[in-house]
C-alpha cells in the first residue's frame, strides 16, 4: 500500500495521484493540512527519504520567509516548524514500507513501486 501525503491545491500532489491510480497499485491519500502530522510521524517520513529535514521544507513559503529565513535552526527545530505550519512540507511524499520519495515529478514513485 502507497501512501500519498497529498495538498488538493498543489499540481504536483494531484498529477501524484493520477499516476499512481494508473498504476493500480492500492495507495491511501492523507490530506496533511486537514490532518496535520505529528513530530514523530514527520521524523519517521524523513528517515524513510533519507534526507535532511531542511530538504523537506518549502523554503519559498512566505511563513518560513518570515518566521525561519537566516536563522540557524536544529533539526529538531526543523521538524517542529513542519508541525506547526503543515504548509511548509513539500508535497508530495509517496511512501511505501520502508522506502519514500518526494514525487517532484510525479514519476519519481516508480522509485518505490
Amino acid at each position: 500500500m502507497i501512501t500519498i501525503y497529498h495538498n488538493p491545491r498543489c499540481g504536483k500532489s494531484r498529477e501524484c495521484i493520477a499516476f499512481v491510480e494508473n498504476s493500480k497499485q492500492e495507495f491511501e491519500v492523507v490530506k496533511y493540512l486537514e490532518n496535520p502530522l505529528t513530530f514523530k510521524e514527520l521524523e519517521t517520513i524523513i528517515k524513510k527519504l533519507n534526507i535532511k529535514p531542511i530538504e523537506l521544507i518549502r523554503t519559498k513559503e512566505s511563513i518560513w520567509i518570515e518566521h525561519f529565513k537566516g536563522k540557524t535552526l536544529s533539526n529538531k527545530e526543523i521538524v517542529q516548524s513542519m508541525v506547526d505550519f503543515p504548509i511548509l512540507m513539500e508535497r508530495p511524499i509517496a511512501v511505501k514500507g520502508n522506502k519514500a520519495v518526494i514525487a517532484r515529478p510525479f514519476e519519481r514513485v516508480n522509485e518505490i513501486i
